[in-house]
């Protein structure tokens, strides 16, 4: 599977489960605040670190390719 792709599945599970659980901690309190502060924190360490481990995943690969299509020293 690509990492971009698998990348973006992450990402949009991620996304989807922490709209839903904002919304029912909007209406019907689950968790303190401060718990819900670091649960959003974390759901955006886990956003951002997918996405920038795949982009430099697919930078590596796009050079590898260009290297061996000698298009690079």
């Amino acid at each position: 599977m690509n990492a971009m792709k698998l990348a973006s599945i992450i990402t949009g599970i991620v996304l989807v489960l922490y709209a839903i659980f904002a919304l029912i901690q909007l209406w019907v309190m689950v968790v303190s605040w401060s718990t819900f502060i670091k649960i959003s924190i974390t759901a955006t360490v886990i956003v951002v670190a997918t996405l920038g481990l795949a982009m430099l995943y697919r930078e590596y690969i796009e050079e590898k390719s260009m290297k061996e299509d000698k298009y690079l020293d």
